[in-house]
């Protein structure tokens, strides 16, 4: 999932390059319906705080930072996910309307988004010979790619079937002890689950097929989907 915060503001608040969240801020990675916006849009019609409620605001927000569980490649960190204060700062720049008391709800989903599509790489490396190998997967890079004008083919057939487009894709490349893959994970918006519920994001993860290792694994996983084994796309809720 992707996060609306262009790291490069931060550089005096990180000593090391790891301290980011893993995802594209670059403005080429931005399309017409962005993430940020579907953040915005997700929480700006939320309802009015009561007049007992204490108004938060931005000087009261959070600088605390969570530490994902997305080893970065090539160091012994992890990658890191942006404050309640960065995150509202980042929004605020690309005039996405951020409320300050949205964002105790914002990020901890944008990072559990996050957390499940690793989860589901984790699942799909599961599938590989590690071949003596003792570290894990861990991830290289990320670009986000623009949902309006660069679908996956998947995202292109699913669309042409009626069904809703993904507002967000990104291209994660994870290294498996010297080997990189490419995974394409496309994010939709899932439905409602009532009127009191959460928002849902629906993620859609897979390897890239453009190697013969990537083609080998999406059929590996097709025969067991046959077999009973789970599928390559789950959705994430917030209740």
């Amino acid at each position: 999932m992707s996060c609306p915060v262009d790291h490069s503001q931060f550089k005096k608040e990180q000593p090391t390059d790891a301290a980011k969240c893993p995802v594209d801020h670059s403005p080429s990675s931005q399309s017409k319906d962005s993430s940020a916006s579907v953040w915005s849009r997700l929480f700006s019609s939320g309802p009015t705080p009561s007049s007992s409620t204490p108004e938060t605001t931005t000087s009261s927000l959070s600088t605390e930072r969570d530490i994902s569980s997305i080893p970065r490649a090539g160091t012994s960190e992890n990658w890191v996910y942006p404050s309640q204060a960065q995150f509202f700062s980042a929004m605020e720049r690309k005039k996405h309307d951020p409320q300050a008391a949205d964002m105790r709800t914002i990020v901890p989903i944008h990072n559990a988004v996050n957390e499940r599509a690793w989860g589901q790489i984790l699942e799909w490396e599961s599938l590989r010979d590690a071949n003596g190998c003792t570290d894990g997967p861990q991830l290289v890079t990320f670009k986000g790619r623009a949902a309006e004008t660069d679908r996956s083919p998947r995202a292109k057939a699913r669309v042409m079937m009626g069904y809703t487009a993904p507002f967000d894709r990104h291209d994660w490349i994870v290294d498996r002890c010297g080997i990189q893959m490419r995974y394409v994970i496309d994010f939709y918006t899932g439905k409602s689950t009532g009127p009191n519920a959460g928002p849902s994001f629906y993620l859609d993860v897979r390897p890239a097929l453009d190697s013969w290792e990537g083609a080998r694994m999406r059929m590996q996983r097709f025969w067991g989907g046959l077999l009973g084994f789970g599928p390559s796309s789950q959705i994430v809720s917030k209740a």
